[in-house]
């Protein structure tokens, strides 16, 4: 048998009082006794009553929930960003549902026409590396609540957005190789229709001209940047007639795959080639040898964005601009590309 959920009728036939009763009793209403607000609260609790918050949020307007959506959750950086992003809206009685795109596009849309019908106060985003069409985010702001991005947002969209300076990160990067003797570096990097990774890529190609190094078409590789893309492209790389010295890899996760297989080919790291990667991820630190990676500060984007979507609850209209916050990225230079010290 299944068991039918308990509504508010159902604890007013119990006390004999009206439902309306029962509902403002719930709700903590001054013109409702204590004694009667005690007796509701009781029998809710023996017939296992749960409030319908879709419901509540059709007449109030307001769910108290917040969508958030990532590419993935596996990821330190992502997961952290979730955990800042939770602990700063729950002191403020919002709760969060999550969902994860796993780079689909199409999971993406559907996760938002999910979001919107649960009728979350607002969405914060990191885009989906498939996301070329802007649509389904437009119909977000359409619904008249607060988007904000983070990480992976376009400029397009009008809307707050809190990430890290990319085109610049790439340029640390290329200097570091630069100074530890690399002439030849290349660059596995995200797909150059995510804007990120446009950037990254921007700054690795203007880097090497300011030190008057070559841009080679087949040193620049884009992919999905995950471990197995790693060690695609890092044997796409070893294959080469003149292999590079040095390889920039715009994820940690690709940037492990490369480094198992450079240890399996016996490849001394970092003096016949040098690897960066991109991320700061826990393993990046713990792996031999460790991989020189850029921090992305990860508890500061997840506190800025929740903060951007409380400024937006403040108002009553919410008025969507560009408004980025970039934030300064860090180099932390461990074995797999500090020569000086290998």
């Amino acid at each position: 048998m299944i068991k039918k959920k308990t509504t508010i009728k159902d604890i007013a036939s119990v006390l004999n009082i009206s439902p309306a009763a029962v509902s403002k009793a719930l709700h903590n209403d001054s013109r409702i006794s204590e004694k009667t607000k005690k007796a509701v609260r009781q029998v809710a609790k023996n017939l296992n009553y749960q409030p319908n918050h879709l419901a509540s949020a059709l007449r109030s307007g307001k769910s108290k929930l917040v969508g958030v959506i990532v590419p993935r959750t596996n990821s330190n950086f992502f997961s952290s960003v979730i955990q800042n992003i939770e602990e700063v809206l729950n002191k403020e009685g919002y709760n969060i549902i999550i969902t994860q795109s796993n780079e689909s596009f199409k999971k993406e849309c559907a996760s938002i026409d999910t979001l919107l019908f649960t009728q979350v106060d607002g969405i914060i985003a990191s885009m989906a590396n498939e996301t070329v069409d802007l649509s389904y985010f437009e119909k977000v702001k359409k619904a008249g609540i607060p988007l904000i991005t983070f990480d992976r947002g376009e400029n397009d969209l009008n809307v707050d957005y809190i990430g890290i300076d990319d085109y610049n990160s790439s340029h640390l990067i290329v200097e570091h190789l630069v100074a530890q003797g690399c002439k030849r570096i290349a660059h596995i990097g995200g797909f150059k229709r995510t804007r990120i990774f446009n950037n990254r890529i921007k700054g690795y190609i203007d880097a090497l001209n300011k030190h008057n190094l070559p841009l080679i078409d087949e040193l620049l590789i884009e992919s999905n940047l995950t471990t197995e893309d790693g060690r695609e492209k890092m044997h796409q790389l070893l294959a080469l007639e003149h292999r590079p010295d040095a390889v920039y890899v715009a994820g940690d996760y690709a940037a492990l795959g490369a480094l198992q297989v450079l240890n399996e080919e016996k490849i001394s790291i970092p003096d016949e080639i040098a690897l960066v990667g991109f991320g700061n991820e826990p393993f990046s630190s713990m792996v031999t040898p460790s991989i020189t990676s850029i921090e992305q500060h990860s508890e500061e984007i997840g506190k800025l964005a929740a903060l951007s979507f409380l400024e937006h609850v403040k108002n009553d209209v919410v008025k969507q601009t560009l408004t980025k916050k970039i934030l300064d990225v860090e180099l932390l230079i461990r074995d797999s590309s500090n020569r000086k010290h290998s």
